[in-house]
């Protein structure tokens, strides 16, 4: 029975909400989980309200109105089996014990059945704070029994060496921050050095040099600058990031909503003005569609920042709308499904 937008329980795009790590013989080729956690940050709290939000805002979109013409496919009535998994239970009070709490999650959640028709299920992550992605990044090692690309949209690097936030008071759990757990999944050997990407970049670095670069290239990642997009144009920051990556490689795509300009996107911890619109980071989505996605993240979405028409939070969920497109899209490209894929759009024809 078709769902209105503004009816029923709020799961995301009206999916089937599953409790999957107390279900966890349950088969599915696509989940969202939340992961409403956001005590390692460094600036604005609030982003542990981000996977409600962005549930909220997905409320238009629907099974019976979800086709999307630049696929040529609806990705809630083609081949996976996608549903909605809720939450993660995370302690808001003790961060060495929420990491833990989020890396057997993520572990189980991964160790789920899928439907045998594609691969192993993926997930898609509502944040949270960024820190997230360190132990989805642990889980996918496990899982795949080996290091991954990183696609990483965001302002800032997130590469940044514990050490670069200063206090006289040291300890162990502090290393691990929404800045610091790419240079923490590196040293543990989860990212490829030399496949991986930052794009939208437009932060300050520390100090009065180039040491945060200089420890960034030690990772191996390709930086793309929001600036870069006004010579490159859309076309050729998405071919800097297939010939980076490629399309057999394993990635893990993590979309800090503050690689969009905190115009159309205010709702996040640690603005940045200067970044991209909306519609240039779904285009570039879009244009690399082809890239093998095992698992990604939307990520600082803070609701109490927003505007009242929750712009940030729509955002979000219209970047969700499109992972699982491209999900659902490479599927198909596969071969595992042939036939099922209709006609793409007509070049020129990209509906928002």
């Amino acid at each position: 029975m078709a769902k209105w937008g503004f009816s029923g329980i709020s799961t995301f795009a009206h999916l089937e909400h599953i409790k999957c790590l107390t279900n966890t013989d349950t088969p599915f080729d696509i989940a969202l989980i939340g992961a409403p956690f956001d005590t390692a940050v460094s600036y604005r709290p609030g982003a542990r309200f981000g996977p409600k939000a962005i549930r909220a805002a997905s409320a238009r979109q629907t099974s019976f109105r979800g086709f999307n013409a630049r696929a040529g496919l609806n990705p809630y009535t083609s081949w996976a089996k996608i549903i909605d998994c809720g939450d993660i239970p995370i302690t808001p009070f003790d961060n060495e014990l929420a990491l833990r709490q989020m890396s057997e999650a993520y572990i189980e959640l991964g160790a789920h059945p899928s439907t045998n028709k594609v691969g192993k299920p993926k997930l898609i992550t509502l944040g949270g704070d960024h820190s997230i992605a360190l132990p989805a990044l642990r889980a996918l090692q496990n899982i795949y029994g080996q290091s991954v690309a990183v696609l990483h949209f965001d302002s800032h690097l997130d590469t940044w060496h514990p050490a670069k936030y200063p206090s006289v008071w040291e300890s162990r759990q502090s290393d691990f921050n929404h800045g610091s757990m790419f240079w923490i999944a590196s040293n543990e050997g989860l990212i490829l050095n030399g496949s991986s990407v930052h794009a939208g970049l437009r932060t300050r670095l520390s100090g009065d040099g180039w040491d945060d670069y200089e420890d960034d290239d030690r990772q191996g990642f390709l930086r793309i600058s929001a600036d870069d997009i006004d010579d490159l144009g859309t076309a050729g920051i998405i071919s800097s990031i297939l010939e980076r990556i490629g399309t057999e490689v394993p990635v893990y795509l993590s979309i800090d909503i503050d690689v969009i300009d905190p115009g159309l996107a205010p709702g996040t911890g640690t603005p940045e003005p200067g970044g991209w619109t909306t519609r240039e980071l779904i285009k570039i989505l879009r244009g690399i569609d082809k890239l093998n996605v095992v698992g990604a993240d939307i990520v600082e979405v803070a609701p109490s920042y927003d505007g009242p028409g929750e712009v940030t939070a729509l955002a979000g969920a219209q970047l969700g709308f499109e992972l699982i497109t491209s999900i659902v899209k490479r599927g198909i490209i596969d071969g595992a499904l042939d036939g099922l894929l209709k006609p793409e759009a007509e070049p020129g024809k990209d509906e928002l």
